[in-house]
């Protein structure tokens, strides 16, 4: 079933011949329960997607449903049970992290707010921070207290815009853990943006690409990737291989990336054996080698590079 659902959505600012339309007449839905990943280079129109969905900014055209229920109609019953969080919001600095739940929990109507605000604190570990103005905390911490004020009214569908930016290694792994949990626990439907793709591929059941306000994929992350025809190639030579290989790059007219003894090549992945054998005629030994598939990642580059297309074209006929 799906919990929102997007339709022609379109917005488009200024007029005449100065008008520019940030989102170009996109459809999508989310279904419950699903994690949904919203990608694209800076300037794709996803923040400006977002603001739609939260009614921040009215749309040009298009309707958006939540709950089966169109948002132009019933935006105060649907909005409490909407929430979001984003590294670019800024709640108010002067108030502690505490004060800042407080004050966000009387937006929704919670039954027990001190309770409801008491976990939170422990759920996104701000114990030592609660009693701290937020313009004393770190990036890092402030993102976690938007993230606190982002669950607080046990949302239905969530918007997530960068959750773990600025966080160490080890937060960043704990919220994607928290967020997995709080799906299945709560049946919460997500939307998550990242420019972490790795971490997209980890959490998101299924992805849109979107680029100058046109989506141009929608599938699930391995899908994606599967669409890249070539794959890294790295090798480990001692000096004398290492300038033999060099040159058979140069005769192949291949690109390739030396970092001290280490060299890598993108090459078709059904033309590998073919170069390997190459290698061999003319006896270039390597000490390592290791293939890397294809990531969303690779996928990411060659759709946000206008010439990402020819490049592949170009790979396959080197061989």
């Amino acid at each position: 079933m799906s919990i929102l659902k997007v339709t022609n959505l379109t917005k488009t600012f200024g007029s005449g011949k100065k008008a520019f339309t940030a989102v170009d007449n996109i459809s999508f839905g989310l279904k419950e329960g699903e994690i949904l990943g919203l990608l694209g280079p800076n300037g794709a129109g996803k923040t400006t997607t977002i603001q739609m969905l939260l009614g921040v900014l009215t749309p040009t055209f298009g309707e958006i449903s939540f709950f089966g229920k169109l948002f132009e109609k019933h935006r105060e019953e649907i909005l409490e049970k909407v929430n979001f969080s984003s590294t670019y919001t800024n709640l108010p600095w002067h108030l502690t992290a505490r004060e800042n739940l407080i004050y966000t929990s009387y937006l929704y109507d919670i039954p027990d707010r001190d309770k409801r605000v008491n976990e939170m604190i422990v759920q996104f570990r701000l114990e030592k921070l609660k009693n701290q103005a937020l313009n004393d905390l770190s990036a890092g911490q402030l993102t976690r207290v938007n993230l606190a004020k982002a669950f607080i009214n046990k949302p239905q569908v969530l918007l997530l815009d960068e959750p773990t930016a600025s966080l160490d290694p080890e937060t960043a792994h704990f919220i994607r853990e928290y967020i997995l949990d709080q799906r299945t626990e709560q049946n919460i439907s997500i939307i998550f943006t990242s420019h972490n793709m790795y971490e997209v591929e980890d959490i998101c059941d299924r992805v849109l690409i979107i680029k100058e306000g046109k989506i141009l994929a929608d599938d699930i992350p391995s899908n994606l990737s599967k669409t890249i025809k070539t794959s890294t190639v790295s090798f480990y030579f001692d000096d004398a291989n290492q300038e033999s290989f060099i040159d058979y790059c140069i005769e192949k007219d291949i690109l390739h990336n030396l970092i001290r003894k280490n060299i890598s090549v993108q090459i078709p992945e059904r033309d590998i054996p073919k170069f390997l054998g190459g290698m061999i005629k003319r006896n270039i030994h390597f000490i390592e080698i290791s293939i890397d598939k294809p990531t969303l990642h690779d996928y990411f580059i060659q759709m946000a590079s206008e010439d990402g297309k020819d490049e592949n074209n170009r790979l396959e006929t080197i061989i």
